[in-house]
């Protein structure tokens, strides 16, 4: 009986034992891990203006990058920004290469089986850029089997108007650069990308058009791992202290015409 129940007290021990490991470990996450190492690492794209993008001097810039600065600078830690592109960077993110993506990120329940998100900090929707003189005036005008649409690989746009045109082709290219000269060069009718993005080549570009509606609605969040949640209260703390205080809505102006939208959510 006595071997019984000293054989019961050693499971109980190491049954413990590993309730508190396991605890432990699920306690530490990035806020944790950016103090420790006194650096915040933010995976950012270098081809969404004007959310990411390179300026005329090359620097990276964009509304992200200010949003995400300004968290760290809140924090009290310096930041490093990691490259990333629409197809690997939730897979930077879940290996731990990056801490949070400022990234362009769209917030869908699908991407939120696999990632968690911050609360929405931008607005925006998938929209048609043309050619001058091409005729498309809305993406009924591409549902015909000898039209082609593009988009950039990974993103939600390119399959979001394929559904509305499913005659159509699409055709995806690793970057949005390569998409747009594909309508530049008549590989493809029409380039399927976020309104944003669309205004910056309409801007510089007075050969190409926006046309029709927006195909669809997009929320935008920063992205993070899941089960993380003081990581992501922290975030959003930040981002509702940005709000509060006009910094927000400062760099909003920078980078767009007019007012945001919508505020992100304060509680």
């Amino acid at each position: 009986m006595s071997v019984c129940k000293s054989l019961l007290r050693a499971i109980l021990a190491i049954a413990a034992l590993n309730l508190f490991l396991f605890t432990g470990v699920a306690a530490a996450g990035a806020l944790d891990d950016v103090k420790a190492r006194g650096k915040l690492i933010a995976g950012v794209r270098y081809d969404s203006a004007p959310f990411g993008y390179l300026d005329a001097s090359g620097k990276v810039t964009g509304f992200d990058l200010d949003l995400i600065n300004d968290i760290a600078k809140r924090m009290g830690v310096p930041i490093e920004y990691v490259q990333v592109t629409s197809q690997n960077r939730i897979p930077l993110l879940l290996s731990g290469k990056v801490d949070v993506l400022a990234a362009t990120v769209t917030h869908t329940r699908e991407r939120e089986k696999v990632i968690d998100f911050s609360i929405d900090y931008a607005w925006d929707g998938t929209k048609l850029l043309v050619n001058k003189g091409s005729g498309i005036r809305s993406i009924a005008d591409l549902n015909h089997s000898g039209k082609t649409i593009t988009s950039n690989q990974g993103a939600l746009d390119g399959p979001a108007a394929i559904k509305l045109a499913p005659q159509a082709k699409l055709v995806d290219f690793p970057e949005v650069q390569q998409a747009y000269l594909a309508v530049k060069q008549g590989v493809a009718d029409a380039l399927a990308v976020p309104f944003s993005l669309e205004n910056q080549y309409v801007q510089k570009d007075d050969s190409v058009e926006i046309v029709g509606d927006f195909l669809t609605q997009q929320a935008i969040a920063f992205g993070m791992r899941q089960n993380d949640s003081a990581w992501r209260n922290a975030i959003n703390a930040y981002l509702q202290d940005m709000v509060a205080d006009g910094t927000y809505q400062a760099a909003y102006a920078k980078y767009f015409k007019g007012p945001p939208p919508r505020l992100p959510d304060m509680w």
